[in-house]
């Protein structure tokens, strides 16, 4: 092969890979708005539900009023996703829809049961290994951290009902191991703190899936009382478009760089 002939392959290959990555990340670039759906678990129906989308600015969902432990099952739940149509609906990942996502979370209410909060991705159509991914502060236990999906993982600070915290994660690929990965991260005023990178079996995707977050509020015995409430503000809620040169990452810029020696 000439030199020539070899540039003009380097070059083709290149603007190959950086078209498709600019087709891959449009799709992630086209989130416009967010769409809540209330009651994905309706065990108190009895209960009052709050919820306001003023996205990006803030999202609260709430609960307060009947919930009574008479009543079958544990809890309510309220949902919201990234959408790329006004909010009509949820926003469906691609195989290729790497993200960086924050937000910051208030949580306020009962202490005494079960009131959570965070970020959500469902178990996607694929599967994940630890099902739905879950990012949340619960004033309850004072957890604040992540588990299912890609793994576990305790920041190591205690959450208070009323504090904002700032919650971060990104999905990524991982060009040393070959594989997509995450990587969160809490701040609650002294700096951010960063989780181990933790990556998923060879293969899986987030396609087909939605993010978002959620809150949820259990069921207590109210029979002798006015019953119970909790809420949570999402804030400052920021998905930005990934760089396109992470896309050179996979794979295509080891490939260019033997290419060059030929």
């Amino acid at each position: 092969m000439t030199f020539l002939n070899r540039n003009t392959g380097i070059s083709t290959l290149i603007g190959l890979c950086l078209v498709a990555a600019n087709g891959v990340y449009a799709q992630i670039s086209s989130i416009n708005s967010a769409v809540i759906t209330p009651r994905v678990f309706n065990d108190y129906p009895g209960a009052t539900g709050t919820y306001l989308n003023n996205y990006p600015t803030s999202i609260t969902l709430g609960e307060s009023g009947e919930f009574n432990t008479g009543s079958s099952g544990f809890a309510n739940r309220d949902e919201w996703f990234f959408s790329n149509n006004g909010g009509s609906s949820a926003y469906a990942l691609g195989a290729f829809d790497f993200f960086t996502v924050s937000m910051t979370l208030n949580v306020t209410g009962a202490t005494t049961v079960d009131n959570e909060a965070g970020f959500l991705i469902p178990n996607p159509p694929g599967g994940l290994p630890g099902g739905d991914l879950q990012f949340i502060a619960d004033p309850n236990s004072g957890f604040l951290g992540m588990f299912g999906g890609s793994g576990f993982w305790n920041s190591g600070l205690t959450y208070t009902a009323g504090e904002t915290v700032t919650l971060g994660m990104q999905y990524f690929y991982d060009s040393p191991n070959s594989v997509n990965a995450f990587q969160f991260w809490v701040n609650a005023g002294s700096g951010n703190i960063y989780s181990p990178v933790q990556d998923l079996p060879s293969g899986d995707t987030l396609a087909g899936g939605n993010l978002g977050a959620y809150f949820q509020l259990q069921g207590v015995d109210n029979s002798a009382g006015p019953g119970t409430s909790g809420q949570a503000v999402f804030g400052n809620i920021t998905i930005p478009e990934p760089s396109t040169i992470a896309f050179l990452g996979l794979g295509f810029a080891p490939l260019l760089l033997r290419r060059r020696r030929i």
